[in-house]
This record gives structure tokens, C-alpha cells and sequence, in this order.
């Protein structure tokens, strides 16, 4: 059954390999996935360990449901301690990775230690090799996994791998699988690279027995429904992700120019509908493609049409790339978005946080903080489409000056650049935020502040917030399964109750990642989406394990305080600019300029968003430091913590 899959802990260093088995009080304790990571992180990382040493444990798995019945469970989840933020690293995959390493007997993976030379893991049917990596070194994410695939001489194999960004320890490189499934966030392919891992690999037929076949896959069927007929999917089907840049840009909710303004002007080429139309003509009408299991198929398949990458094929770009290659550098052209977004997926490396980056450069360009001097005579300009090429390549390759210091990651950056520059990096807990603006939205402005990983939208972004749903569907949704009766606000620039709103979809997406469950597939962008109280049905039909709503919830919660004692130990603070819970001042001193009427002049209010995080911090049972109370960790069953149950 899929209870049956194990947990591998790999020595790079000596080559030793350990196999067990998950014991089932882990599984009802931390479910698997995220949350099964993040006990694993707390209890075999050493406090204060250097993110790219080999002590440094760097966990691969699928989640609780990965391999079954159960529909879009096929996200991979990696976590370290990061080497962009020195706190917790995690990202999140899609695509078939997984459940390829489930089939082949395997739910995680702990990887420690540094091979002498570059390797890659063979995992087969139970058995784990560790190979010789030397003539994939130096390969594109793609080439790479096409070469193992040779290697070993079989099509079907799938690899998570890095890129020359990972490589060269960018400290935001991916991991990636597939064309364009990337592990982005918070820097796992620097740790791989570090480890001179280039690459896990899988190929496994093993059965993966269902607990009541029938009735999950009857159950299946329901869920199915419930999920391509919700109108976000269904957009999502056509468009893909760029349909949120489309309507969030229209609002005025991205930042453009760095932070200088909340809207783009004159982005027709790059608008959803208009990459939508050149996937349509290179690919054909069958161009939208999707992950293991899935069936809402959200993102296109495209060849570039013209420029010097002209020919290339693709696979995106998503929300994100509209916002890191065009919004944020104020490049408007799609050959510039579909090239941007392919080079990242081959060099492998984060498109938030490169195009972020290159962005705050640009603006440090332009203030004259740097100069042609740093820049090797590059007019580092917003709307220069040719730079901002050449900077991705400078970047990846740390192939100039420049390109080295930005490839350390913001905070250390701004260090070496000096002057005031650290004053327009828009970060949170060294991480560079996404290319949204949230100054007329305070809940999603205190969801990035707080994050786990540093400045995020897929850790308890309240994106249904922008709805204006009424107060009556909210209390629904947010009382369950545990009741609250606070103030609930429809209103998306109000303060009162958006902290229960961020604390409830910090445990909703801690349980999504702990089950493998795509996010789309959850209440995340659809207020009629699965949550907690659809989750115990498939869990019991594919696994046999009884959870109730309450027990999901308690789950999740016990594996977001270990991630926040995780970062506490790691030296985070409330109000640390650089490792705390905290926004850049531009939130608060300078207000939006576009958009709708009720964006313009919108600014957060500095007092008000403070007693929003103690608001947060209450709900989490932390004290006014954000340190979770003794009460609280008695309750979830961390006290004894770590306790290397497995």
C-alpha cells in the first residue's frame, strides 16, 4: 500500500545508504510530504550549520497521497537550510517526478554529506545507486535528464536535476524536472550543487496498493467535478497561470519598476490572451499541457518565434514569468518574457528571484548607485530587454563583477554594493518578494511578512480575499474545522480579520503539502475548491488512515511551528530587516501611483500591521516575539523536540 513506501538516508560522503520504514506515528503526527520535512529538517540539521557544507541534510519526497487515486498528487517537495536566507529552504514542485520515486519504493529522501566528484542517485525498484555525474556536468536542465535517459536506456525515467546555476551555487538555483517543473524557492539546487549532486533519478514499477480501490476512485470521480468545473480552472485550462498576471495588472497589483509603480502600461504583447495566441500558432490546438494526475492542464506548450533563441521549445511561462521578466523590468516584448523563461528553466534558477534582482539592479542603475563602471559598460536599464538577458547569462555563469554579486542573493548584495541600495531591495527574510504589490491588500501583505521561507504567496496567501466574498461564505469557509467568531472583513483593504484569514491558509497549504495536492486543486484560488473537510475521505480510500478535519488541521499546525522553531533557531527575530517578520519601508512611505481607485494612494499602515502579527502570532500561540509558548508546544507534542522518531 502507499503506507509501504520508505524513507532513504544517502551519505554522499561515504556512500552509505540506510533504508527504513516510515513509522506510522510520523505519518498521523506530520502526514508526509512538507510537513513530514520539515521534522525531518528540525531533527538532522545542526543548529547553525553552514547551508552548503555537507552537514546540511537536503530531504526529496512525494506526499501522503503521491502514486494513488487521488487526482494532481504528484508535487515533489525539497527542503534544506537555504543559502539565500540561511533559514529554512523549501520549494515545491509538479509535474512526475514523485510518483515515478514512489513507484520505485520510496516516499523521502535525507541526503547528506559531499561527493569527492559530481554524481547522480539511481533509485530502481527499491534499490538506490550513486553514480558517476561527470559528463553531466555542465549540462542544461533539459540535457541533462535526456542524457540519463540514454544512460540508462529507458524513456520513462524521471529526473530531478540541476542546472549550471546550481552548479555555480547562484544561491537562488532550482531544481527542476521535466521542461519547466522547478523547485524555485529559497535556493535546494545550490545545496544539490554544493553536494556535487547533480541529479536524482527514478524509474520504479513496484505496485502502490490501494486501501478501497474502488471506492477512491468512485470518490476520484467526484472530486474531479468539483474541481474543472470551478471558473478559476476552467480559465486556467485556456490561459494557464498568466490569467492571474492579466487580472491582477489590469487591478494595479504588480509592482513595476522594481516598487516604483503598481501597474504596467502598454503590456498588450505580453497580456495572457496574446501568449495564449503564439502557444496556439507554434504548438497547434492541443498546446496546453499538465502534471501526473491532473486534469485542469494549466500551462502552454510554445516554441520562441523570433530572436536569437527562435525555434526553442518551452513550456509556460507562468504567472510568475510575466511579472520577473516583464512587469518588474518593464520589458514588454513576449519574445523577451519566452526567452527569459526559457533560459532560467535551462540554467536552472529561481525566475522570481533572478528577474527581482535584476530588477533592484536596474533601479540602482538608473540612481546612479551603479554605474557603468560595476556594470562593465551594460545600460542596466528598466525596458533594456538586452540587458536583462545578458544579466540572466552573467548571473548563472557569475561570468562578470556583477553578475557574481547578484548571484549571492539580495542582502549580500546590497552589502557589497553598499551606499543605500539595501533601502530598494524588496525582500523579507532575504528572499525578494514576488513581482505582486500589496499595499492595498494588508492580508496579503502580513501573508508575505510572515511566511516561513521568507517572502511568499503559496505559504498562507489568502488570494479568496480579493473575491469581496460575502461575510456569510467567509465565516464558512474560515470556521471550519475549527470554529472562530472573530470579525471577518469582505473588504480586501481592511486590517480585522485578515490574521485568522492568513493563519487558517497557513495550515489549509501546510496540509496541501503534505498530501502532494497541487494548489489549484484546493481552496487557494477557488472558494468551492477541496479543504479540510474533503480531505479525510481520500486519505482513508487510498491509505487506510482514519484523519478527521480536526486531526489534518492539528497536523498542520504541529509541522508550521516546527518550521517557525526551525527559524528561531536559525537566529530569526520580529523586527530583523534581514531575518525577521518584516516588510521593506516603501510599504508604508510611498504610495501606490496606478491602478484602481481603490489602490491609488494606498499605502500599509505601519501600527496597524503591527498589531496585525501580534493578532497572527496569537492565533499561532507564539508570544509578542513570535516564539511559540510553552502551552502551545506541549499541546502539539513538540516539547521533547528533536526526537528522531525517524
Amino acid at each position: 500500500m502507499a503506507l509501504d513506501r520508505k524513507i532513504a538516508y544517502i551519505d554522499l560522503t561515504t556512500g552509505k545508504i540506510e533504508i527504513k520504514p516510515i513509522p506510522l506515528e510520523a505519518r498521523k503526527k506530520f502526514i508526509g510530504g512538507r510537513g513530514l520535512d520539515a521534522y525531518l529538517l528540525y531533527n538532522h540539521a545542526p543548529k547553525g550549520c553552514d547551508p552548503l557544507g555537507p552537514e546540511n541534510p537536503l530531504i526529496v519526497s512525494g506526499g501522503l497521497l503521491t502514486a494513488t487515486c487521488a487526482s494532481a498528487t504528484s508535487r515533489t517537495h525539497v527542503m534544506a537550510k537555504s543559502p539565500l536566507t540561511n533559514l529554512l529552504g523549501s520549494c515545491n514542485m509538479g509535474g512526475f517526478f514523485s510518483a515515478e520515486m514512489a513507484w520505485a519504493g520510496f516516499h523521502h529522501l535525507v541526503i547528506t554529506g559531499k561527493a569527492e566528484k559530481p554524481v547522480y542517485l539511481w533509485i530502481h525498484n527499491g534499490e538506490i545507486e550513486i553514480r558517476d555525474a561527470g559528463y553531466l556536468w555542465g549540462k542544461s536542465c533539459t540535457d541533462a535528464q535526456w542524457a540519463i535517459r540514454e544512460e540508462l536506456d529507458d524513456q520513462e525515467i524521471k529526473s530531478m536535476v540541476i542546472g549550471p546555476a546550481g552548479e555555480n551555487l547562484v544561491t537562488y538555483a532550482c531544481v527542476m524536472t521535466g521542461i519547466k517543473n522547478s523547485g524555485g524557492r529559497s535556493g535546494m539546487g545550490c545545496v544539490m550543487g554544493a553536494k556535487n549532486l547533480k541529479a536524482v533519478a527514478c524509474r520504479g514499477d513496484m505496485d502502490v496498493k490501494i486501501a478501497h480501490p474502488v471506492d477512491a476512485l468512485e470518490h476520484n470521480k467526484k472530486f474531479i467535478e468539483q474541481i474543472t468545473s470551478a471558473k478559476v480552472n476552467q480559465t486556467q485550462g485556456t490561459l494557464g497561470t498568466p490569467f492571474i498576471w492579466g487580472a491582477t495588472n489590469c487591478w494595479g497589483g504588480v509592482r513595476t519598476r522594481n516598487f516604483q509603480y503598481n501597474q504596467m502600461l502598454y503590456a498588450d504583447e505580453i497580456e495572457p490572451e496574446a501568449i495564449d495566441d503564439i502557444a496556439t500558432e507554434t504548438m497547434g490546438p492541443h498546446h496546453m499541457a499538465g502534471c501526473f494526475g491532473c486534469q485542469v492542464h494549466c500551462r502552454a506548450k510554445y516554441k520562441i518565434q523570433t530572436g536569437p533563441l527562435a525555434g526553442k521549445y518551452d513550456e509556460g511561462p507562468e504567472y510568475t514569468s510575466l511579472g520577473a521578466f516583464g512587469s518588474e523590468p518593464d520589458c514588454k516584448k513576449a519574445e523577451t518574457v519566452l526567452s527569459a523563461n526559457h533560459l532560467v528553466d535551462q540554467y536552472g534558477v529561481d525566475n522570481l528571484e533572478i528577474g527581482s534582482i535584476i530588477s533592484w539592479a536596474m533601479e540602482l542603475f538608473e540612481l546612479g548607485i551603479l554605474t557603468t563602471k560595476e556594470t562593465a559598460g551594460l545600460e542596466l536599464r528598466f525596458g533594456n530587454d538586452a540587458a536583462l538577458i545578458e544579466m540572466i547569462h552573467q548571473i548563472c555563469n557569475r561570468s562578470s563583477w556583477l553578475g557574481g554579486v547578484l548571484a549571492d542573493g539580495g542582502i549580500p548584495a546590497s552589502q557589497t554594493i553598499g551606499k543605500n541600495s539595501f533601502d530598494y531591495l524588496i525582500q523579507v527574510k532575504g528572499m525578494n518578494n514576488l513581482h505582486s504589490d500589496e499595499r492595498a491588500t494588508p492580508a496579503l501583505a502580513l501573508n508575505i511578512a510572515t511566511a516561513s521561507r521568507g517572502s511568499d504567496h503559496l505559504r498562507s496567501r489568502p488570494a479568496i480575499d480579493l473575491y469581496h466574498l460575502p461575510e456569510k461564505v467567509l465565516r464558512k469557509i474560515y470556521s471550519s474545522p475549527i470554529p472562530y467568531d472573530g470579525p471577518l472583513s469582505s473588504e480586501h483593504t481592511e486590517y480585522v480579520g485578515k490574521p485568522w484569514q492568513v493563519f487558517w491558509q497557513e495550515n489549509c497549504y501546510m496540509a496541501v503539502d503534505s498530501l502532494g495536492i497541487c494548489k489549484y486543486h484546493t481552496l487557494f484560488l477557488g472558494a468551492t475548491l477541496p479543504n479540510f473537510e474533503d480531505w479525510p475521505e481520500v486519505i482513508y480510500y487510498n491509505t487506510g488512515l482514519e484523519f478527521t478535519p480536526e486531526d489534518i488541521w492539528a497536523a498542520a499546525e504541529r509541522c508550521n511551528n516546527l518550521e517557525r522553531m526551525f527559524n528561531l533557531r536559525e537566529g530569526l527575530k520580529r523586527d530583523d530587516p534581514f531575518k525577521g517578520d518584516t516588510l521593506n519601508h516603501r510599504y508604508f512611505d510611498e504610495p501606490c501611483r496606478r491602478g484602481a481607485p481603490d489602490v491609488v494612494g494606498r499605502t500599509i499602515d505601519r501600527e496597524k500591521f503591527s498589531v496585525m502579527i501580534d493578532e497572527f502570532y496569537g492565533h499561532h500561540g507564539w508570544d509578542k516575539a513570535g516564539v511559540p509558548t510553552a502551552e502551545t508546544l506541549t499541546r502539539l507534542g513538540l516539547k521533547q523536540e528533536p526526537s528522531h522518531l525517524v
